[in-house]
């Protein structure tokens, strides 16, 4: 073997061999394919997790729209029940007044009614008294010469204005 043809020298042509190969076999255009393949498939994971980013960003503002909106609501709704139920107080108290106003009238009206009945009792007690009284006495005053003197004066009234 030649001097130049020492381990190096063989090192160094299966080395020179090894890279025409693999050039030849176009491996290097298999790596770099192999890299593309592996770069877009990142590409579209990473587009992909934008768009899923950006989804979620959209429903998390949408469900705290709704939130606020709900809230709102909710308030408005308290508020309104709470009007309400002002509005139904005021109305209870306004009828309970009114239904004692009623009847205090009521009782009233009945004790005015008693007083009169009680009045009208005691005129008509007070006129059967006197009538009473009154036939009493004429009963006592009246004797044969009174009565024929009270005929006498009621056929000269007739005479008087019949006659």
């Amino acid at each position: 073997m030649p001097a130049w043809m020492d381990a190096t020298f063989i090192a160094f042509i299966a080395f020179a061999l090894f890279f025409v190969l693999m050039f030849w076999l176009k491996v290097p255009a298999m790596i770099a394919g192999a890299l593309d393949a592996r770069s877009n498939e990142i590409a579209k994971e990473l587009h992909e997790a934008r768009r899923l980013r950006e989804e979620a960003e959209k429903l998390h503002a949408d469900y705290l729209a709704k939130h606020r909106a709900a809230e709102a609501e909710a308030k408005a709704i308290v508020d309104t029940a709470k009007e309400q139920a002002a509005v139904v107080a005021e109305e209870t108290r306004a009828n309970m007044v009114a239904a004692m106003a009623r009847r205090e009238r009521q009782a009233d009206d009945r004790i005015a009614a008693a007083g009169a009945k009680a009045s009208d009792e005691v005129r008509a007690a007070a006129a059967e008294a006197a009538i009473a009284a009154a036939e009493r006495m004429i009963r006592e005053r009246m004797n044969d010469s009174a009565q024929a003197a009270l005929v006498q004066e009621g056929a000269a009234d007739l005479k008087r204005k019949f006659g």
